[in-house]
């Protein structure tokens, strides 16, 4: 079992923690200290070692910080977590709605007579420091960068994580490391950069055809690296992890205390992007003398642009995964009803069909399994504490995904248990409907997910309803279930390509009552010709498989398309998956498969 149900924080220890800090503080002549979810790699999971926040203030979202002064401490959150962090942490920490309360409008409300406020260079961007600095800058306060005061009262704080790095066939990739390296060597030259630095796994683990497990759910190793114009990378890791790996020519792994050391002797100008790499990587080039320029990582859009092989890996894991789901969703729909169940019970069954693939490597994140009002819980994540029993006339919200060595998944579907009301039926046909528009999009080149993220909401903007979320992420191919960076969301500013892979998840949620989220992962295509055949334009194209749910359909709030794509949708549900059911020996779920994909 991959996922554990164990509740990993106690809001009342947050309380003496929150205490130490400040003393700590007060002895260093600080005002303030900024306490991010992220590590020094920014990314959405975190190792043990670097759960600071979840430590200090109990809240466990995978994104947020604190801000933690003399008089308050706040905990700034999204609008996935806002039901949640209340739950979590205790009376003397303040939740902060963010990003509409900005952490700079916050501080200088907080501390008019000024202040300095400490933070750890290797765990916020260059881009996010100086936003604040010159924000900060004309009401007399400092931001100074400091040796992380939270980990100065963590007595007990684990050490790195130490799994093996483990090598990525080059048929699955598409492509090989010395090929991807000469690419991103090449930018490099066209942009008269003598080097780049790499700081988000991810990337390096595409770049290297490499895999770890330092991470639960997001299959990489850790690691810093520099990657030269001549294609040679140094890589900043624990060499002990790379024994066994036949590395190329050219890639060298050293121990992580060398890297401060090895920025210092780059010739310039080194590529940095200001948004990812800790502003220490910045502040050490500087002090250096060499040249910066900021750009993004070069590995972002190749590694976004997935191979035909990377496309048809991951189109085979969907399927597989297709099997899986529909035999989850079969007994469901029959063990449900009884009210029998826990929400535990249910991400356990769920997890167990995924394994008997015989292919699971892990979950791609922890199993949202939110019955009633637990679904309104964005991101909700059931503990032996919070575990609910899943009751007759509730919605139940799954949200979950796997990792295969061919692809990553992840699909959300909202079931009824038993009869549920009109306005539950309201609500899901109204996400239905902008989940449907996205899916039917034919977009001009050059259009961003910005562009698109209204189709999804324009059902439920019309009756006054919206969701306090994105509509899509970027997905990776065994890599990370939440890739940049491409997104369908107002944020989402590159313009989507052939070969990215996003997710399509439009949501309403009810605080205390029901949540609902329709999910399935697709990726962009070139379209058919249309009627301007000098017009490109670009599409997407179905990855996932799995029914939706037609009980909590209302037929008639549907216009002819979008019936029209649903039951094609559900035509290739049961052509793909049906199939699949009966040769495995599951003939009973291929029969329930057909009636769940009956036309409407």
């Amino acid at each position: 079992m991959f996922q554990t149900f164990t509740a990993s924080t106690r809001p009342e220890d947050g309380i003496g923690r929150l205490a130490a800090l400040r003393d700590h503080l007060g002895a260093e002549g600080l005002s303030g200290f900024l306490v991010p979810r992220a590590d020094a790699h920014q990314g959405e999971y975190v190792a043990p070692c670097d759960a600071r926040l979840a430590w200090l203030t109990g809240f466990t979202g995978s994104a947020g910080f604190a801000a933690i002064l003399p008089e308050v401490a706040g905990v700034f959150v999204d609008g996935r977590y806002r039901v949640q962090v209340k739950a979590q942490i205790a009376d003397v920490f303040t939740p902060v709605d963010w990003p509409e309360v900005k952490l700079e409008d916050w501080l200088i409300e907080a501390l008019p007579g000024g202040g300095v406020v400490g933070f750890d260079p290797w765990l916020h961007t260059g881009a996010e420091v100086a936003r604040l600095e010159a924000a900060l800058g004309p009401h007399q306060i400092t931001l100074r960068p400091v040796d992380n005061a939270v980990d100065a009262i963590w007595t007990d704080r684990p050490g790195r994580p130490d799994a093996p790095a483990l090598s990525y066939p080059e048929a699955r990739a598409g492509r090989s490391s010395a090929e991807k390296r000469a690419d991103v060597a090449d930018l490099l030259q066209k942009d008269g950069q003598a080097a780049a630095v790499l700081s988000l796994p991810d990337s390096i683990n595409w770049l290297l055809n490499i895999r770890g497990g330092d991470l639960s759910h997001l299959p990489v190793v850790q690691a810093f690296a520099i990657i030269g114009a001549d294609a040679s990378v140094q890589v900043f890791s624990d060499p002990a992890k790379f024994a066994d790996l036949d590395l190329d020519d050219g890639v060298s792994v050293r121990n992580w205390a060398e890297f401060a050391a090895a920025l210092a002797t780059l010739s310039g100008p080194v590529r940095v992007d200001a948004t990812t790499a800790p502003v220490a990587v910045s502040h050490i080039l500087s002090d250096a003398g060499i040249e910066i320029d900021k750009a993004p990582d070069p590995c972002l859009l190749p590694k976004a642009r997935k191979s035909a092989e990377e496309i048809a890996g991951t189109t085979e894991a969907h399927l597989r995964d297709g099997v899986a789901m529909a035999r989850f969703l079969h007994w469901f729909e029959e063990a449900a009803p009884g009210g029998n169940l826990t929400e535990i019970d249910v991400a356990r069954r769920l997890e167990a069909f995924r394994a008997e693939t015989g292919a699971l490597k892990d979950i791609s994140f922890d199993t949202i399994a939110g019955a009633g009002p637990n679904g309104a819980i964005v991101h909700y994540r059931v503990t032996e504490d919070t575990n609910a029993r899943v009751e007759p006339g509730q919605l139940f919200l799954i949200d979950s995904g796997a990792q295969y060595e061919d692809g990553t998944t992840d699909i959300t579907r909202t079931l009824p248990v038993g009869d549920v009301g009109a306005e539950e039926r309201e609500c899901f046909t109204l996400v239905l409907k902008g989940m449907i528009a996205i899916h039917r999009a034919r977009f001009p080149r050059g259009v961003a997910g910005a562009h698109l993220d209204a189709l999804a909401r324009a059902p439920l903007w019309a009756t006054g309803r919206d969701y306090d979320h994105g509509t899509g992420h970027g997905v990776g191919v065994y890599l990370s279930v939440h890739e940049g960076p491409q997104r369908l969301a107002r944020s989402g500013t590159v313009p989507l390509e052939p070969g990215m892979i996003l997710s399509n998840e439009p949501g309403y949620y009810r605080e205390g009552a029901f949540g609902i989220r329709i999910e399935n992962l697709v990726h962009v295509v070139e379209a058919p010709e249309g009627a301007d055949p000098h017009r490109d334009m670009l599409a997407f194209e179905t990855l996932t498989f799995a029914p939706i749910d037609r009980r909590l359909i209302a037929p008639e709030m549907l216009g002819p398309e979008e019936r029209a794509w649903l039951n094609a949708y559900h035509g290739e549900v049961r052509s793909k998956i049906e199939p699949r059911l009966r040769a495995q020996g599951h003939g009973a779920t291929a029969d329930w498969l057909n009636a769940a994909c009956t036309e409407i």
